[in-house]
């Protein structure tokens, strides 16, 4: 299965600036930048995490 099109992304916590998650996403079906609410370790809570450079 080849994955020509998927980049792999860091997802960063919006509030303590921490790099939580890695994931995959189709950049041609979604070229914007991606925001998911996602656990978030030091801070204990569920925050905003952002798609980073």
């Amino acid at each position: 299965m080849a994955n020509g099109s998927r980049v792999t992304i860091t997802l960063a916590c919006t509030e303590c600036g921490d790099r939580n998650y890695t994931v995959t996403k189709n950049k041609k079906l979604h070229p914007e930048r991606m925001a998911v609410r996602k656990y978030c370790p030091r801070l204990r809570k569920y925050t905003l995490h952002r798609e980073t450079k």
